[in-house]
């Protein structure tokens, strides 16, 4: 009886991770979900000389692979992270 739990709880984690391999809606929607700005701990101004426009998960004109929302380019998230 616990062996046949454990059996079908491995299927359908097996399962789960096999449609992630297969292009579709279900993973696009799972990549595309994005923090919020107070997630984020967004601000509108610049950290010291670290801002959006210098960030590569910024998309000119107004628009963060991972934050929702407009975004500023003169902004800032503790998400930033530096080209190198």
């Amino acid at each position: 009886m616990i062996i046949d739990r454990r059996r079908k709880l491995m299927s359908a984690a097996l399962a789960g991770v096999a449609l992630c391999y297969q292009p579709g809606w279900i993973c696009r929607t799972l990549a595309q979900a994005k923090m919020s700005k107070r997630e984020a701990e967004y601000q509108d101004r610049p950290k010291d000389i670290r801002m959006c426009a210098t960030c590569t998960l910024f998309e000119p004109p107004m628009s963060c692979k991972i934050v929702e929302g407009d975004i500023s380019p003169n902004g800032w998230c503790k998400a930033f992270a530096l080209a190198d």
